[in-house]
Parts: structure tokens; C-alpha cells; sequence
């Protein structure tokens, strides 16, 4: 795996360059590659959270959105937006990915739960990373999904 530059940025301190980068590289997955047609800017990412993985060449290829508790669960802080660029995929970054995601979360708003809306087809990778599933399944935005939850557990 490349080496990854990791930062952690309130929406009000990202520059235009890292906006535009999070929504191009966002569009590219959500929009289309998994061809689902939907407004991504949903008007949540000014109050939230936003995790970069930048490559060697400042290319953004790792990226996820930590909401609130509040904003799309009233009981927990969320991860969301979860996504990796095509170029890394393999590498094993989208695990790097979210264990510092939850981090980041640990390190926000301290001790606290994170509930997720994972793709179903994902749930043994957020099983292996202690999110167990609510038994709630839906489909959003044609994709099959489940709500899982991290409990905080002291290390």
C-alpha cells in the first residue's frame, strides 16, 4: 500500500480544493459507479466531520463523512460515505480507513457509540471491525442496506 497522508477537518476548514476533491472522488463511487443517481451534497457536510487519505501524488483516495449524534441518529454519532478510489482498491485501505474513523470518533466526541447504514453486501468486513447489525434492512437508493452499531468498548 501507498503511504497515506490522513487529515481530519471540520467542513468549515476544508479549502475549495479539498471540497471539490471529496465531492468529485463521492460522485465517482455513489453516482457512477454504483450508478445510483442522488443528491450526495445533502447539506449535512457543513456540520459535520470530513476523514482524507491522500496518496503520494495528493490524489484523494480514502474518504468518510463522521456525523454528529443528532443529525442522522438522535442517539449516536455516525460513519458515513464510506468509500475508497478504484486506484487502491485491494490494499486493504478501507480498513485503515474506518479503524481510524472510529478513532477519530473516539477522539470527537469521546466515549460513544457509531451506528452505520453499511451495503448489506458489506457486512462480514463491518462484523470483522466489531459493528454488529441491528437487524434493520432496507433498500436505499436500490442498494440492499443494513444498520449496524460499534459499541464502545474501552481498549
Amino acid at each position: 500500500m501507498s503511504k497515506i497522508e490522513w487529515q481530519l477537518k471540520h467542513f468549515d476548514e476544508l479549502n475549495p480544493k479539498e471540497v471539490y476533491e471529496l465531492g468529485a472522488l463521492r460522485q465517482e463511487v455513489f453516482v457512477v459507479e454504483q450508478d445510483c443517481p442522488y443528491l450526495d451534497f445533502d447539506r449535512l457536510d457543513y456540520e459535520c466531520w470530513h476523514l482524507l487519505g491522500w496518496d503520494e501524488n495528493q490524489d484523494l483516495v480514502a474518504y468518510v463523512r463522521i456525523v454528529p449524534q443528532g443529525l442522522t441518529y438522535p442517539n449516536e454519532v455516525s460513519i458515513g460515505r464510506v468509500l475508497t478510489s478504484q486506484k487502491v482498491r485491494g490494499q486493504k485501505l478501507g480498513r485503515v480507513l474506518m479503524k481510524k474513523s472510529i478513532e477519530a470518533c473516539q477522539e470527537l466526541f469521546g466515549k460513544t457509540n457509531i451506528r452505520i447504514s453499511a451495503q448489506t453486501y458489506l457486512l462480514d468486513f463491518y462484523n470483522s471491525l466489531q459493528f454488529v447489525s441491528t437487524g434493520k434492512e432496507y433498500l436505499e437508493d436500490g442498494i440492499p442496506h443494513t444498520e449496524m452499531l460499534y459499541k464502545y468498548q474501552s481498549v
